[in-house]
């Protein structure tokens, strides 16, 4: 076990470099810093002066890879790939270009993403689950059939639509929850009450339709026939045995997704106002903070690779068959 998890933590780092590397270049050859300095100051015919103050004012006036007026290692070091790239795998994240420090909003902002995905992913999960496995039990009925249409449907419909139809709804017909905003204490359920349930609504046609694939291939193996032989119930049998041997695959989308829940929802964090990280993405895409960008593709590259390596290890606890060498 030991000798697997430090293999997979050698392939994470590799592939953090892979990915760092290419986010270097696509960010700083396709878009080189006089071609930022431009669209941070806002014309397309603005002085040479001006794009060369603007890149030493956000220490985008190093070179690129070498720098060949420095003596020795600061050859290598004092450069944009240093300077900028190298120092995110040591979580490093510097400042943004408007100034502010990065480490410190991706702290602030943490807990507002939190707040919406986590609600959001457990009651997902069991709606989802508990929907699949409300169809695998009724298999073959008209409960069945039109609970497959409801997943097409659900599936089929823009998570926009839902965002839209929820607030016009709710907030503005019904005014029963705000349209948008956050607030912290116990006001918070009021502004989250509308986002998580958009967000279960909107999962629920893929995930459900998902899992119940998985509960109908194992409803026909082997040991279900023999747990229906002993006498068993078929409620039993759905819940002891059925949803039992399908948690490896559950597991690995479960808790893969775990560490990605902080990087919060790009869609519902900007239309409901939530100010999270997801909405701090967006705004830096909107604003052409690139430093915020490639930090946060750096993140979530980090998350994803820790999370798939949590599922794995997670299989010896779903599956005592399972033992990695």
């Amino acid at each position: 076990m030991i000798g697997y998890l430090l293999r997979r933590l050698a392939y994470g780092v590799l592939i953090l470099i892979g990915v760092n590397l290419l986010t270097f270049v696509l960010f700083f050859t396709v878009n080189t810093p006089d071609d930022m300095a431009r669209l941070a100051i806002g014309g397309k015919y603005v002085t040479a002066d001006a794009i060369e103050d603007w890149k030493a004012e956000h220490g985008y006036d190093k070179p690129l890879l070498i720098n060949t007026t420095r003596e020795g290692v600061e050859r290598f070091t004092d450069t944009l790939f240093f300077k900028r790239s190298v120092s995110l795998l040591v979580f490093d994240f510097g400042t943004a270009d408007n100034g502010r420090d990065i480490g410190r909003e991706i702290a602030e902002r943490a807990g507002p993403s939190l707040a919406l995905a986590l609600p959001t992913f457990v009651l997902g999960l069991l709606a989802s689950v508990g929907f699949a496995l409300l169809l695998v039990f009724f298999r073959a009925t008209r409960l069945d059939f039109w609970g497959v249409v409801l997943c097409v449907v659900l599936l089929s419909i823009s998570s926009l639509f839902y965002i839209i139809a929820g607030q016009w709804l709710f907030a503005k017909i019904l005014r029963l929850v705000p349209y948008s905003g956050y607030e912290e204490g116990w006001n918070l359920l009021r502004f989250l009450a509308l986002p998580v349930v958009v967000a279960v609504i909107s999962g629920l046609g893929s995930q459900a339709r998902f899992y119940r694939a998985l509960f109908l291939e194992e409803i026909g193996k082997d040991y279900v026939r023999t747990a229906r032989a002993k006498g068993l119930a078929e409620r039993q049998v759905l819940l002891r045995h059925v949803l039992r041997n399908a948690a490896l695959p559950i597991l690995t989308g479960v808790v893969s997704a775990i560490p990605l829940l902080i990087m919060g929802s790009l869609i519902a964090e900007s239309f409901f106002g939530i100010p999270g990280l997801g909405s701090y993405t967006i705004d830096a895409i909107n604003g052409q903070d690139f430093a915020v960008v490639r930090t946060m593709v750096f993140l979530g590259s980090v998350l994803y690779i820790v999370g798939l390596i949590l599922a794995d290890l997670s299989y010896t606890l779903a599956d005592p068959r399972v033992r990695f060498r």
